[in-house]
């Protein structure tokens, strides 16, 4: 009887490790961002995704279902604040911040700031009269709730791949048992998307001398990367109609003769009404390019969204200006 209960003691640890070494389970709130971690998981598990089909990243309602993975979650993962406050709140109401990684801000992910030479979303909050120089910056935590910042840094593939490294040490440091396996899922992936954007920079290049407007200003880190010439948005808020004055402002640009300001394209996005578009073009000679999906929602959720993303992003993009001479 005395060896049979160090074997038990012995017994029960080893079934405690195991449990402990148990694959993250883990939460998401946007589909580029479900696809990065579903890649660096790979055949481990299937992270949630909280945006539902067809939604607005900047306007989504938790459903209770939901906010009850978000308790279950031993991860979560998420662009910040600045895009989803809904999720912000959620987190604060169950003190999940703590096992949140948040990639607007995480060490080494390239930022910008909106500014009055953007064509500006968040910062048509702000005083039309102050001064914002538009500048890259390296993330710190002011960049989770800065006001001036842009948070769709996912349309960077620079980004992506810094976080596919974050998300891979985040789940290893969970999940040591599978940790090299992790490692080596994200490096793979950080290679394929290096091909994809040495593919999409080649595509851009013919038509990255010319114009074009878009609904929101969701686009800066695209044209950024891409040396694209986005002129002007539409709305000039995620959470704001676009308003008379700013309509005819964007009209006349629509209709300038002078070549260097020749605006070629205007494009809708999936999850707005295209009607507005429709009007700020229609008698001009700029074309009604496809709609444009920065969040996604309307793809094939999985790991091959961001790809399917971007590489939809650039064959709209480069196929309306291609067309226009």
């Amino acid at each position: 009887m005395r060896f049979i209960i160090p074997l038990s003691i012995a017994a029960f640890g080893t079934f405690a490790s195991l449990a402990q070494a148990e694959v993250p389970k883990v939460v998401t709130d946007i589909p580029p961002v479900q696809s990065l971690v579903a890649q660096v998981m790979g055949n481990l598990g299937t992270p949630s995704v909280l945006l539902g089909q067809n939604s607005d990243a900047h306007h989504y309602q938790l459903k209770p279902s939901q906010a009850g993975a978000l308790q279950d979650a031993g991860l979560i993962v998420w662009i910040g604040p600045r895009l989803t406050p809904w999720l912000e709140r959620a987190l604060n109401g169950i003190n999940a911040q703590d096992h949140a990684l948040t990639l607007l801000g995480a060490p080494g992910s390239h930022t910008r700031q909106f500014s009055a030479a953007d064509p500006h979303d968040h910062s048509a909050d702000l005083d039309e009269d102050e001064d914002h120089d538009a500048h890259d910056t390296h993330a710190t935590e002011a960049t989770q709730t800065d006001a001036n910042t842009d948070p769709h840094a996912w349309l960077d593939p620079d980004n992506a791949k810094v976080w596919l490294g974050l998300i891979a040490q985040d789940l290893g440091k969970l999940d040591p048992e599978h940790a090299q396996t992790y490692a080596a899922n994200a490096k793979a992936a950080q290679e394929r998307i290096s091909a994809m954007d040495t593919r999409i920079k080649a595509q851009f290049a013919p038509v990255q001398d010319k114009a074009f407007l878009v609904y929101h200003a969701a686009y800066g880190y695209l044209a950024d990367h891409y040396e694209l010439n986005v002129a002007g948005a539409l709305s000039p808020s995620d959470a704001t109609a676009p308003g008379a004055a700013h309509m005819i402002s964007l009209r006349k640009e629509a209709t300038a003769t002078v070549p260097a300001a020749k605006i070629y394209c205007a494009f809708p996005e999936a999850q707005h009404d295209p009607k507005m578009v429709d009007i700020l073009v229609d008698g001009t000679p700029v074309k009604l390019g496809g709609a444009l999906d920065p969040s996604g929602s309307s793809l094939t959720y999985g790991p091959g969204l961001y790809e399917a993303l971007m590489q939809k992003t650039a064959d709209t993009i480069t196929t309306c200006l291609s067309s226009q001479d």
